[in-house]
């Protein structure tokens, strides 16, 4: 971060690589749709570039900062008008699995991710942290700026949501999700 901080562009570019695949994981499951997750990576990193003078090493390191501006950018852009695109989540299809447990398994994925997307936007925050990205609930809790026990209340009330979402649809057994 000193090279970048001197406007070593070398050194920004080795950033980039090696942390775009998290923040972009991260804006793309909080927010569902390709093009504003890239938007999100990129605003993200021009932040890293301007304000690499002040960045210190402490509350998570360079990883949990990076984490820190890309959750805040979704919050942002959920907090704005919805933007509704036509185009569907990309589908993931092992080719190796028969037919069945493929449709099978893309309903399942397609119903939870639309559970997760309905929650309220810092519980789907919480959830995408730390499940999805496995980030540490101290850090998590830094991350969306609240107490670890505020954090665990959000995961408490969005398990909860989830459970019902998906035991409406058919997709939990009786006491799964308990």
């Amino acid at each position: 971060m000193s090279r970048v901080a001197a406007g070593d562009a070398d050194a920004f570019r080795h950033l980039v690589t090696r942390h775009t695949p998290m923040v972009h994981a991260i804006a793309w499951r909080m927010l569902g749709d390709a093009v504003e997750a890239e938007d999100v990576v990129q605003e993200t990193f021009v932040k890293l570039w301007v304000n690499a003078k002040g960045w210190t090493s402490a509350g998570g390191g360079l990883g949990g900062w990076l984490r820190r501006i890309a959750t805040n950018g979704c919050l942002d852009r959920l907090r704005r008008a919805r933007f509704v695109s036509d185009e569907g989540l990309p589908e993931r299809v092992d080719e190796a699995l028969p037919a069945d447990v493929a449709i099978d398994g893309e309903r399942r994925r397609a119903a939870v991710a639309a559970s997760i997307h309905a929650l309220p936007d810092r519980q789907r925050a919480a959830i995408v942290l730390t499940y999805y990205e496995g980030v540490p609930n101290a850090e998590a809790a830094s991350i969306l700026g609240i107490g670890v026990k505020a954090l665990e209340s959000l995961l408490v009330r969005a398990r909860q949501a989830l459970t019902r979402s998906l035991a409406g649809k058919g997709l939990l057994t009786e006491g799964a999700g308990e």
